[in-house]
């Protein structure tokens, strides 16, 4: 005899929220993940009401953590949030794409990123800032010869071994790709954002790339 059992189905509760704000205003979270970009500012100011919510949030022993595919390292994204009127003492930390690759690339433990060398083309920033490199020890080089791999922290310039970024069309840095492309050169995309927002604007950022790197056929 087969036991018979009795289910009772109940439908998915959803409930709709129309912002942060009132999501916060339940005091049902006590840890809070959140990205920056499209959420917290858009890249030149804060969202309206953003800097109150988390100032709300703290007050109610909430505890947050920016994490975001920003190419840049953690300690210069709370700067970014403080200069743009963020408590930045209200965040336990932030995570960021960056500063993993930054970590991973510093300290070579594991076997993939041991084995890319020393030698690499740095796709950087020009107008928002070049990325640092400082405590790589890398060689950045501008001859696809030289490369021993492709290091993609921006959109906007090429790095030179000087540290300085020279600007450069998005076009142009794709070609040097194809040529990295063509001779298996490994690529490192520290954002893999295919845009991201400023202001009302949307920027391309490095994961364009990978996106581009798909349609390359290494000869």
């Amino acid at each position: 005899m087969i036991p018979k059992c009795s289910s009772s189905l109940h439908p998915l509760q959803f409930q709709t929220f129309t912002g942060l704000r009132q999501l916060a205003e339940t005091r049902r979270f006590k840890v809070w993940l959140l990205d920056q970009f499209g959420v917290l500012h858009d890249g030149k100011q804060p969202y309206p009401g953003a800097i109150s919510t988390l100032e709300n949030i703290a007050k109610t022993g909430g505890k947050m953590v920016i994490i975001s595919n920003s190419s840049r390292r953690s300690s210069v994204t709370l700067e970014k949030v403080k200069s743009l009127g963020f408590d930045a003492s209200l965040f336990l930390g932030a995570i960021t794409s960056g500063e993993l690759t930054h970590q991973y690339l510093q300290r070579r433990d594991d076997p993939w990123f041991a084995s890319l060398g020393r030698s690499c083309i740095h796709f950087t920033w020009s107008g928002r800032g070049a990325i640092s490199l400082e405590g790589l020890d890398l060689r950045v080089v501008e001859n696809v010869e030289e490369a021993e791999f492709v290091l993609a922290h921006g959109t906007e310039a090429l790095g030179g071994a000087n540290g300085n970024a020279r600007s450069m069309k998005l076009e142009d840095l794709e070609q040097i790709l194809e040529l990295c492309a063509a001779k298996r050169i490994p690529m490192v995309v520290a954002n893999p954002d295919y845009v991201t927002v400023e202001a009302r604007d949307l920027r391309v950022m490095p994961g364009e790339f990978d996106l581009s790197s798909k349609n390359i056929t290494p000869k």
